[in-house]
């Protein structure tokens, strides 16, 4: 039948594009399709920059899975020539008991990684940019780093054309269906089918499987860039590692050093429900100034003027762990939302996991964390609670 595939791929962002690399290296008939141009700012992959670390925070359960990511990335490097990961190493800062240092502390000693615990004055004396509080500690990791989101992607898509994928770009995905022992996928321009689809949408994943009723929200997140008022050499990514800064008095900030395009700051998790059809890209005074507050304590050689801003999304569940499950109604179709904001770093490691998937060829890591079946659970347990008065 003309149009058919082994597998096709919709949404090709860093997710979907690492999956068609790894479809295609595989020798298997694949299609990819994505609504706008790849490396296009409308989504969750841009910036010009992502972090990558190792001493995981948010749970120990992601550490060999990233360690999988940076071997991916590098393998990416060796088989198309392009640099898409810089290590500048990584300072994890806020009190002792935070939820960034804790944390990140805790998975660094259950999986041994190189780390240092350092105290303030050390923070000052080694990063002189910051301006830590005396409470406060540092987690210092030295394989940390930052990618290069739009490169990446561009690079994933062109690797796997050279390898015998085709591409539909500019083409959005109007409906899917099941058909025969496979699934029918029609878009704006045609009528496609495959053995297996796999749904990397990012945040338009509640309008793709609203059916499943996942409890997805999307948040608009604005990155900022600033030109350093002063000592523009503390900002160099050899005296600057990416870092994630818990410090109490709402929520954390992050960035990376300047590469040539200023100093990338942003709050995580932080921002405005939006819909992805309808995202403010207008960015205020008010939502620079946030950023503002918090560089003129804790890293006021920063605070110049500013070059830019660009808002992205955040694809969250409550838990604010991924999704990466076959559709529990047809199997053929693999649901991937790694999302919640922290997702990029395992584009790599989470192509190989998602053609595992498509295939039926063993996983090399437990994906449990990530299943469907904990939004059911929760659900049930809710409807146990009762009412009260």
């Amino acid at each position: 039948m003309a149009n058919t595939w082994d597998v096709i791929v919709v949404g090709l962002g860093a997710m979907g594009s690492a999956t068609l690399h790894q479809l295609a290296k595989r020798g298997h008939h694949v299609l990819g399709i994505e609504q706008f141009v790849p490396g296009h700012g409308n989504g969750s992959s841009h910036g010009k920059s992502r972090v990558i670390r190792e001493a995981y925070f948010e749970d120990p359960s992601y550490v060999p899975l990233v360690q999988r990511a940076y071997e991916c990335w590098r393998e990416l490097e060796a088989d198309s020539g392009v640099t898409v990961l810089r290590q500048t190493g990584g300072l994890m800062l806020g009190s002792p008991e935070s939820y960034v240092v804790a944390g990140a502390r805790h998975s660094a000693e259950l999986h041994g990684l190189p780390h240092e615990i350092i105290d303030a004055a050390e923070v000052r004396r080694r990063y002189p940019a910051f301006h830590p509080a005396e409470h406060e500690i540092g987690v210092v990791e030295p394989r940390a780093g930052m990618l290069a989101p739009e490169l990446a992607i561009t690079t994933f898509m062109d690797c796997a054309l050279e390898h015998g994928a085709q591409v539909r770009t500019g083409e959005a995905m109007l409906s899917w269906r099941p058909s025969g022992d496979g699934v029918q996928v029609t878009t704006t321009r045609g009528t496609y089918f495959a053995e297996r689809l796999i749904l990397t949408v990012g945040a338009w994943a509640a309008k793709v499987y609203g059916e499943l009723a996942i409890p997805f929200t999307v948040q608009r997140n604005v990155a900022h860039w600033f030109t350093p008022i002063r000592n523009a050499a503390y900002f160099r990514p050899d005296r600057f590692p990416i870092f994630i800064h818990d410090h109490g008095d709402g929520p954390a900030w992050y960035g990376f050093p300047d590469t040539g395009d200023g100093v990338k700051l942003a709050l995580h998790h932080h921002g405005d429900t939006t819909d992805p059809d309808a995202l403010r890209r207008t960015v205020r005074d008010d939502e620079v100034e946030l950023v503002r507050a918090i560089m003129r304590r804790c890293m006021p050689d920063a605070d110049g003027p500013l070059l830019a801003s660009e808002p992205c999304m955040y694809t969250n569940v409550p838990d604010d762990h991924f999704v990466i499950d076959h559709h529990p109604s047809h199997p053929s179709v693999i649901i991937a939302s790694p999302c919640s904001g922290h997702g990029f770093k395992f584009a790599s490691a989470l192509g190989e996991v998602l053609a595992d998937m498509a295939t039926g060829d063993p996983i090399a890591f437990d994906t449990s964390l990530f299943s469907l079946a904990r939004f059911t659970r929760a659900a049930d347990a809710d409807a146990t609670i009762p009412a009260g008065d």
